[in-house]
């Protein structure tokens, strides 16, 4: 999954160089449709919106014709919205963790892609396509650990920081719906002895836990304002918010726990009966092109799945490579797909009630 590093000054590329060159190559390879024709993404909010916005629909809008509508949510909520539609979904493409994407491939209720419309399949990362084909991985992220660097002079090392009594009213958490709260559980239950099969250790852990929590976020940037306040010291977090809201002024930055981070695939998929399958299929292939990965990761801190794309010292230094990226621990999908439904109902039941 190494990112290759050959040419860095050639393959840098600027937001706005990037946005040219990809109107460019989908101008080429697929003609203009007509403007009525509106791509409706259920994505995530916040900063990943917006750069979303700039780095992939800005130039699909503009080589294609056809327009963006975004339906804003969590995995958990796109997931529900898929099901109720019942395999006629008013969703072209569809944002979320790989876990969830495995539940709706398992329930039929997404699309197989058709990798000979993807002009770029073949320079992704070993993996990024599953076998079933149902969904593609666009960036690689982490749960790790978001702190205010003028509360803690020294970043944090651990997840079991968290349970310093010194921070205790400092920290957020997210729940348990959320990916964040349900790798944060999971790497709690890991250190204490638990398994993928056997939670029992991190609903203990995180009971003890949620008194010292200010809040359990639920949507990723609820937290942003707690950092800006100084009302937290840390929290559970992803790397790209980090990144994202660092750039903002925001006193926050990252560390990646030494029992390791928990890696997060995030997804692109087609839901069945997408009204417009092939735009679909162009949006992603946008997304997943060397230019578009570029400008997202330089711009979200989103770790690129094309192998063509050489980040920034800057971005290196917030996204998971190296030693930071070897000791990412990505939980086995189907495990989690088959145990979500028990692990949100203990956490109401035992974690927040």
């Amino acid at each position: 999954m190494a990112i290759e590093r050959t040419d860095r000054a050639r393959r840098r590329m600027t937001a706005g160089t990037a946005a040219a060159v990809i109107t460019a190559a989908v101008a080429v390879a697929a003609p203009a449709v007509a403007s009525a024709e509106e791509l409706v993404i259920a994505t995530f909010g916040g900063s990943f919106a917006e750069d979303t916005k700039t780095c992939h629909i800005a130039a699909f809008e503009k080589a294609t014709g056809a327009t963006v509508a975004m339906k804003v949510g969590s995995s958990v909520q796109h997931a529900a919205a898929i099901r109720a539609m019942g395999g006629r979904s008013q969703f072209d493409v569809a944002y979320m963790d790989d876990s969830l994407a495995t539940q709706l491939a398992n329930e039929k209720l997404l699309s197989e892609i058709d990798t000979a419309k993807l002009g770029n399949a073949a320079d992704l990362i070993a993996g990024a396509i599953p076998d079933n084909k149902r969904f593609v991985v666009f960036m690689l992220g982490a749960t790790a650990l978001a702190y205010n660097p003028e509360m803690m002079p020294e970043p944090p090392t651990s997840w079991t920081d968290l349970a310093d009594p010194k921070w205790k009213g400092k920290i957020a958490l997210g729940d348990v719906t959320g990916t964040s709260g349900m790798q944060f559980l999971l790497a709690m239950n890991r250190m204490h002895g638990g398994t993928i099969d056997n939670i029992d250790p991190g609903i203990a852990a995180l009971k003890e836990l949620a008194p010292s929590a200010v809040t359990f976020y639920t949507q990723a940037d609820q937290i942003v304002s707690l950092f800006e306040r100084g009302e937290i010291a840390m929290a559970p977090w992803y790397p790209d918010r980090v990144g994202s809201a660092a750039d903002k002024g925001v006193k926050v930055a990252v560390a990646y726990p030494k029992e390791g981070a928990v890696g997060i695939r995030p997804t692109l998929s087609i839901p069945e009966g997408a009204p417009h399958a092939d735009l679909a299929h162009k949006f992603i292939d946008v997304v997943l092109s060397p230019e578009g990965q570029a400008c997202f990761a330089e711009r979200k801190y989103a770790g690129p799945v094309n192998t063509k794309v050489e980040l920034s010292d800057k971005v290196a230094k917030i996204v998971p490579t190296g030693e930071a990226r070897d000791n990412l621990w990505f939980p086995d999908p189907q495990t989690v797909a088959s145990n979500m439904p028990d692990w949100i109902r203990r956490w109401q039941r035992e974690v927040t009630r």
